[in-house]
């Protein structure tokens, strides 16, 4: 049985504020995460990502706000990352209304919280989020061509993206949302070498991320190997609605919900 393609909408928020930019930088506001998030639920999103992107511990208790009176709002699954560094954050976020967690560089840091977490919480409960962008420089170039990086985008790690991903899905990550970093904000199109790079790799879900613009977009990366498709701006500021998304995978021949 093929599964329905999902399709979601993410929202990056910044001291309890949806935001919006290109490759991280010059943020604008798009809103009230919680009024956005009835209304992606009313359009028949599947599901909703959260990203605190500035994630500092002072902003952790309006997280756990947002995520709360979100959660008793909307009833489909919502994802939240964004500073996440221990079971005890993703404990604290499963209380306030998440149904699973993203982690990022703090799994990168220490690769043995992919473990701790799904051994304690199930796999289906942990979203490893990958930051990736191309590899310009022959000196620094990793075997796929595609590099992890951190903070937004600005830090590269040196790590091979395509063998993170196949490392943390045998540590126990129960999806991948892969970000391109050079398409994120753009609205170029999804990165599709780089989704089948991936593909190749895990046999677990894979989220395609940065880069959507035109419904001409989405299908090209569910051939390329995404189990489900993310996008921010082009939802925020009403460029394409999920009906949209949803009419034109069907056209394409995907099954969606």
């Amino acid at each position: 049985m093929t599964l329905a393609v999902r399709v979601i909408p993410c929202l990056d928020v910044d001291a309890g504020r949806v935001v919006k930019g290109v490759n991280f930088q010059n943020l604008r506001d798009a809103g009230d995460p919680v009024e956005m998030a009835k209304v992606y639920d009313t359009e028949g999103a599947d599901e909703l990502t959260f990203l605190d992107i500035t994630a500092s511990s002072s902003d952790r208790s309006t997280t756990y706000d947002v995520v709360r009176r979100t959660a008793e709002q909307v009833f489909i699954p919502l994802t939240v990352g964004g500073g996440v560094r221990s079971t005890a954050d993703v404990d604290n976020l499963l209380r306030a209304g998440a149904d699973k967690v993203g982690v990022n560089t703090a799994a990168i840091a220490r690769p043995e919280l992919i473990k701790e977490i799904a051994r304690r919480f199930g796999s289906q409960v942990l979203v490893l989020s990958v930051d990736a962008r191309r590899t310009t420089d022959a000196s620094a170039a990793t075997p796929s061509g595609f590099e992890v990086t951190t903070h937004g985008g600005r830090r590269g790690t040196g790590i091979d993206a395509v063998e993170w991903a196949h490392r943390a899905a045998e540590l126990g990550a129960g999806e991948i949302l892969l970000n391109s970093m050079d398409a994120d904000g753009t609205k170029a199109g999804y990165d599709t070498e780089m989704i089948t790079a991936v593909r190749r790799q895990v046999t677990i879900p894979v989220i395609a991320s940065g880069g959507a613009g035109r419904l001409a977009d989405f299908a090209p990366a569910v051939e390329s190997g995404a189990d489900a498709v993310l996008a921010a701006s082009v939802f925020h500021f009403g460029d394409l609605r999920i009906s949209q998304v949803k009419d034109t995978l069907r056209d394409a021949g995907k099954p969606v919900r």
